[in-house]
């Protein structure tokens, strides 16, 4: 066997360096693990072991930092606070096991709940202006959100019947005096003034890393860093119940510069979402999500795959999501607000997305996501923009997408290109500028592929389907203003119909229509000048 001068040399540095350690005083360097046990935690799962994990930190803490250990076993624990220059390690068979007293979270800390500022139950983790601060491992983080979500319910069931919540718990009383002063109050008391906390938020905090750990039942969202820079979540396993109550996984609110990857998510509410703040508040922070990768990353159940708000007060800009798989979840990609909630949604790529097995659609941009009248344009009013999508499969859904912009502020600059989608109703389209449509097949059940209402400024570039049907368009418009659609080929019966008082400026350029006179289909009363052929 031939052996290179290269892996002679490795050999050698190896050698060298065993030998190294086997020299009179010699010694390897000190790794600064702090294992609970010493501490006295017992991983029994049954004793406490909060008081035993404080003093592990603590410890770490004032030798300048270093990694508090968690061998096997189940550790019972209330809220754990991290500090600067502190890792959490969770070694297989790990289980770190959160108490169901809710006393276990007090004193109450500062918190952003929904996209709004509060005092409330300090969560199961939670840093405060820390950096350098990491949970990794090959451990279980178990919040065990079963008796929060049953406290939840009793309240909510409450409000349902009557209209309010007259039951107090002691806890209501105590949140509700330290945010006596907050404007947002009125909203919390018709939950009961009982907020159930995330399970994981960092707020204000730098160079946070959370990797390779499997997490479930949170008492309501999983891991929700706030107003925090340069996050990274990798490796990691949510598994939450289909019916818990806003068990969302990933949900950065307002932070810079995140990184999630390689992330396995099933959970009760949407799997990731990216926030920035609720309403007023969300506006007097001011704060945006901005620079979010989200990349190779698996989605079973939940609401949503990847959600942009509702809230985004903040505003949320520079995300790009590439690489996932949905199998399962209510929707696909989803952008929602409303009117009142203010902020921009702006620079966004999604590409190379399967999709299988989805409840409702796969895009969902949707700026009527609450009921509120119509109001002049103000900082009140959301903003949607330069959204771009690509390269996505989705076999089986209900609808094959929905924009639904506002009148005063409709959804500008989104494109749309080398789609391929199978489900039972096909793409809707409604208060749309510069709207691009590009190499797309879209089959259907029934009804028209494509559909578009109240758009100016759109453009179809290469649009078939496979399973046309006699009773309706391939691509249906309405109202639309200025189009120019081109690269066509003509299926079965109608391809093209026109229709609405307001459409004008048609052009049809380049497509392979045939000698069919059938092909396009002009609404009566519409005058001969809305289409220009080429």
């Amino acid at each position: 066997m031939r052996v290179t001068r290269s892996e002679m040399l490795r050999v050698t540095t190896l050698i060298i360096v065993l030998a190294a350690g086997t020299l009179p005083g010699w010694s390897a360097p000190a790794v600064p693990f702090y294992n609970v046990k010493d501490f006295g935690a017992t991983g029994d799962g049954t004793t406490k072991d909060s008081e035993a994990i404080r003093k592990a930190i603590s410890t770490a803490a004032n030798a300048g930092g270093g990694t508090v250990y968690f061998p096997a076993g189940r550790f019972l624990t209330g809220s754990i606070h991290l500090v600067s220059n502190i890792t959490l390690y969770l070694d297989a068979g790990a289980v770190l096991k959160f108490s169901q007293d809710f006393d276990d979270y007090l004193p109450m800390v500062k918190s952003r709940w929904e996209g709004t500022e509060c005092t409330n139950f300090s969560p199961p983790i939670y840093a405060y202006r820390a950096e350098n601060i990491a949970i990794v491992g090959r451990g279980l983080i178990d919040g065990q959100g079963k008796a929060w979500w049953d406290f939840h319910r009793q309240i909510r069931d409450e409000f349902s019947k009557k209209g309010k919540v007259e039951s107090s718990s002691k806890w209501s009383q105590m949140f509700a005096q330290k945010n006596q002063d907050v404007p947002s109050r009125g909203r919390w008391e018709q939950m009961g003034n009982f907020l159930r906390p995330p399970m994981i938020q960092p707020f204000e905090c730098r160079n946070v890393r959370i990797e390779g750990i499997s997490l479930r039942d949170p008492p309501l969202w999983t891991i929700n860093p706030v107003y925090c820079d340069d996050v990274t979540v990798t490796g990691i396993s949510i598994k939450n119940p289909d019916d818990s109550p806003n068990t969302d996984g990933i949900n950065p609110d307002s932070c810079r510069n995140v990184h999630i990857s390689d992330c396995h998510i099933s959970v009760g509410d949407d799997c990731i979402t990216i926030k920035s703040g609720r309403d007023a508040d969300g506006r007097r922070v001011g704060r945006p999500c901005e620079n979010i990768t989200v990349t190779n990353c698996t989605m079973l159940d939940g609401h949503g795959g990847v959600v942009i708000g509702s809230e985004m007060s903040g505003g949320v800009r520079r995300v790009a999501i590439t690489n996932c798989i949905f199998d399962g979840t209510e929707r696909g990609i989803r952008i929602k607000t409303t009117r009142g909630r203010g902020g921009v949604i702006e620079d966004i790529r999604v590409s190379n997305i399967v999709m299988t097995n989805i409840r409702r659609t796969p895009f969902d941009l949707n700026m009527f996501y609450e009921k509120v009248a119509a109001e002049p344009v103000s900082e009140r009013t959301p903003v949607l923009r330069n959204l771009h999508f690509s390269d996505v499969t989705v076999r089986g859904a209900p609808a094959g997408g929905y924009i639904l912009g506002l009148d005063e502020m409709p959804v500008e600059d989104v494109t749309f290109s080398n789609l391929r989608i199978d489900a039972e109703k096909g793409f809707s389209c409604s208060n749309a500028k510069r709207l691009t449509f590009r190499d797309i097949r879209i089959n259907t059940q029934k009804g028209p592929a494509l559909l578009c209402e109240k758009i100016a400024d759109l453009e179809i570039d290469g649009c078939r389907t496979l399973v046309p049907h006699d009773d309706s368009a391939v691509i249906d418009l309405k109202d639309v203003a200025g189009a120019y659609i081109h690269g066509n080929r003509k299926s079965p019966g109608i391809f093209l119909r026109v229709q609405g008082k307001n459409s004008r400026d048609i052009i049809l350029q380049a497509n392979e229509f045939g000698p069919a006179a059938s092909a396009v289909r002009v609404e009566e009363g519409l005058p001969s000048s809305v289409l220009i052929q080429n």
